[in-house]
């Protein structure tokens, strides 16, 4: 077995890709549209995508502008070399898009491991993780 991808529902598919293509720096690797299903599907990632890695996979349904993210979702994790740099170079970035930092770079509670979190125009959150931090 292999993870293949992670699903988001987003209220704007263009606004949602610029986000994860020129904040975050994935690339838009396939489209899908299923107008007569009222849908349509972008897939993002980094490297080529699968198989080598996984997917993030935005979902527009027809009609629906805004999700609510809920109380189980938690974030996506992407690995960065710094995240203090990281966050500093996307913040004008992000904000211009409908995103922000919400968590400045720092350690984990009771941890060394360097975090960031960046929320993406549909308030999903995603943690940057610095590289060889983690333990």
């Amino acid at each position: 077995m292999r993870f293949l991808h992670t699903m988001l529902r987003v209220g704007d598919l263009q606004r949602a890709i610029d986000f994860y293509t020129q904040v975050l720096g994935m690339t838009l690797l396939r489209t899908t549209r299923r107008p007569e299903q009222q849908y349509d599907l972008a897939f993002l990632g980094y490297a080529g995508g699968n198989p080598e890695q996984a997917e993030l996979e935005l979902t527009y349904n027809y009609g629906v502008e805004r999700y609510e993210p809920g109380t189980a979702y938690g974030h996506i994790a992407i690995g960065v070399p710094d995240v203090a740099a990281t966050c500093a170079a996307l913040r004008e970035k992000a904000a211009a898009l409908g995103g922000a930092i919400t968590r400045e770079p720092g350690p984990v509670k009771g941890g060394t491991t360097v975090i960031a979190f960046i929320t993406d125009p549909d308030g999903y959150k995603v943690e940057l993780i610095q590289d060889g931090t983690m333990q």
